[in-house]
């Protein structure tokens, strides 16, 4: 890779490298360790292509599609001695907010499936429309509908009906 190139690469790493984390925690339902593993594979990922993505008009969106592709295709090959718990590590709290609810919030989402997670990240903490998910996700608009209504009603039992207690004013 040229110099040029490789300097842009490495400006357009610093600067998305917080937001790909926040997400990638999000899909992993609060897994950091994993969280870190999937950015640094997608950032991998986009080096080798970085000739291709660097000409794309939006490669911030391209890296976002990179990670939850990522995180999919990890999602079907993991482990069976791989075991989901409910128990999360003692993490220092950010200080800028409820750690019990944010705790309550990724526990819920630690329960939806891959996909549905997927679905509501993107929806929802992306702020993307349904043909931009159907787009990363790989699937029908139909499809994203219905993973998103069943996700929402989901976290509906689990959370109960009164979302407004879990959104900030």
């Amino acid at each position: 890779m040229r110099q040029g190139r490789a300097d842009e690469y490495a400006e357009f790493a610093v600067a998305r490298a917080g937001q790909l984390y926040r997400s990638a925690c999000l899909l992993t339902a609060g897994d950091t360790h994993l969280a870190e593993d999937l950015v640094q594979e997608t950032f991998g990922r986009l080096y080798v292509r970085w000739g291709r993505v660097s000409r794309v008009g939006n490669p911030a969106g391209y890296a976002q599609t990179v990670l939850t592709r990522t995180f999919l295709a990890h999602q079907r090959r993991r482990s069976s001695r791989e075991r989901a718990t409910d128990v999360f590590p003692d993490a220092p709290g950010s200080g800028d907010g409820d750690a019990s609810l944010r705790l309550t919030l990724l526990d819920a989402l630690a329960r939806l499936p891959a996909k549905d997670r997927a679905v509501v990240v993107l929806r929802y903490w992306e702020d993307r429309s349904v043909e931009e998910t159907a787009d990363v996700m790989n699937v029908s608009s139909a499809a994203v509908r219905t993973r998103s209504s069943r996700a929402l009603g989901r976290l509906r039992e689990l959370l109960g009906e009164d979302l407004a207690e879990y959104a900030r004013p």
